[in-house]
Parts: structure tokens; C-alpha cells; sequence
């Protein structure tokens, strides 16, 4: 018993330090899978560690002399090269989710999911932000301030096809339309369909750098779509995208908080 208790006194420290590594290296990869930043890790790293095997094999001293220098400014690279999923990460990981009022998410739910019900039969083409702990005046500079209350007939006039503001996103903060006509940032990422159009790749864009929800009606289709984190879940049904923001916007200040947030499910729908 007391070789066993001395082996546990001796040992937490390493197993605690393991325990760290293999959480942070777990979240890195959550955060970056499927960002722009992924190809850049991949490539990055397959680089680094074929030069110091190199230089360890062949005792290339003085290309290992320069790796050891690269080492000291590993960290200031880091941050320049992966700067959006940095934001994104530490944005996510250091906002304490506030109570909401739960009757008012379910009112702003059932004015998104009324306003996209009326818009998809007739093809009109709509990008809807609903923002929630990141604000996305940091993100996005464009649009026009239009601060009014979110209903569905509110949001018909902007997307109207012979509307000024139509062709943009609006953004929504709890009931209220702050903004219309905004240019969101677009995804630039490898694995996106080439004829995927402008408005998706907008969600996927803003999602990608915020924890804001994005709502897209296709103008050529009229299908339903929705991101969240990147990931952009197409040809969805207003019953599915009802579900969806309630699991979102509703539940998530329920159980678990932290752990919702540290743990963010890795099955979480890809786009198709």
C-alpha cells in the first residue's frame, strides 16, 4: 500500500502534464480543422519535421544551429500565421456564457424561421447573422445601420429583390436588426465546392471567426442552409433549422457550459 501510495505521489506530475498537452493539442485541432489554417499546420509541420530528422541523421550541424534559432521566434510566427484561428479560439474559450431571456431566443427563432419560410418558395435570395457572445461590428465594417425590431415582414422588405439594401447580410442581436446590406468575410477555403456561391461562402467566412449563427436562403434554389463554426449544413428543412437554433441559442447556457464549450462536438455536420 505504501509502494503504491509513493508511486502515485511520484507520478501525477507527469501524468497532470500529459493530461495538459493532450487537451491543448486537442483543442488546436478542433479549432483549426477545416480552416484555412489547416493546410498551413499540415504543411508546416511535415517541413519542420523532415528538417530536423535531416539534421539529426545526417548531423547537419549548422542547419540545426538554425533551427534551434527558428525555435526561439517559433511562437511569434505562430500568432502571424494563425492569427484568425487564434482570435477565434481565445474568443470562444474566454467569453462566460450570460443568462439569456429563453422566451426571447424562441421569439427571434420563430421570426427567422417564419421569414425563411415565406422567402425559399419564392426564391429570394436572404443571409441572416444572428449574433451572440463575439460582437460582429469587429468582423465586419460594412452595411448600413438600421436598428429596428426583427420581424418577418421587416426582413421580406430587405431581401426584396428590388430593395437597395437586399443584396448583403443583416445582422440580428436578440430581437433587434442592427444592420442590412453587410459584406461578410468569405471563406477561402480549399475544400468548399467550386460552384458553392457567394452568400455560403459569407456564412462559412463569418462562422469561421465568430460564434455567430448564419441563416442563408439560395436565390437559385431557394434551399435552407445554416453554419456554425465553420461547418455549413445545406438543403435543411425549416423544422431542422427550428431545431438547430434551439439547441443553440436556447439550450446553450443549460448544463455544462464550460464543458460545451471546451469539448465542441467533433461530429458536428460538414458542408455538403
Amino acid at each position: 500500500m505504501n509502494d503504491l501510495l509513493a508511486w502515485v505521489l511520484k507520478a501525477w506530475r507527469p501524468v497532470l502534464e500529459i493530461l495538459i498537452l493532450a487537451v491543448g493539442i486537442y483543442q488546436a485541432f478542433v479549432f483549426l480543422r477545416g480552416t484555412r489554417g489547416a493546410p498551413i499546420v499540415t504543411g508546416f509541420l511535415g517541413v519542420l519535421l523532415a528538417l530536423t530528422l535531416s539534421s539529426r541523421l545526417l548531423d547537419l550541424q549548422v542547419l540545426s544551429l538554425l533551427l534551434n534559432q527558428f525555435f526561439a521566434v517559433l511562437a511569434v510566427a505562430i500568432v502571424v500565421l494563425f492569427q484568425p484561428e487564434i482570435r477565434r479560439m481565445l474568443a470562444q474559450v474566454g467569453t462566460l456564457p450570460v443568462a439569456t431571456n429563453a422566451q426571447r431566443e424562441r421569439e427571434k427563432i420563430e421570426v427567422i424561421c417564419e421569414t425563411v419560410d415565406r422567402l425559399a418558395p419564392v426564391r429570394i435570395g436572404a443571409l441572416i447573422a444572428l449574433e451572440q457572445d463575439i460582437q460582429l461590428s469587429e468582423v465586419v465594417e460594412s452595411g448600413i445601420t438600421v436598428d429596428c425590431e426583427a420581424t418577418p415582414e421587416m426582413l421580406e422588405t430587405i431581401f426584396f429583390p428590388n430593395n437597395a439594401i437586399h443584396d448583403g447580410g443583416v445582422i440580428i442581436k436578440g430581437n433587434r436588426i442592427l444592420r442590412a446590406a453587410c459584406i461578410f468575410p468569405l471563406a477561402q477555403r480549399d475544400d468548399l465546392q467550386r460552384s458553392m456561391g457567394t452568400r455560403h461562402r459569407a456564412a462559412i467566412g463569418l462562422t469561421e471567426e465568430t460564434d455567430a449563427v448564419v441563416v442563408v436562403v439560395s436565390e437559385e434554389t431557394g434551399q435552407l442552409s445554416y453554419a456554425h463554426r465553420g461547418q455549413l449544413t445545406r438543403n435543411v428543412s425549416v423544422e431542422n433549422l427550428r431545431s438547430f437554433l434551439t439547441q443553440v441559442l436556447v439550450r446553450r447556457t443549460s448544463q455544462r457550459p464550460w464543458m460545451q464549450r471546451l469539448w465542441p462536438k467533433a461530429s458536428t455536420p460538414r458542408e455538403s
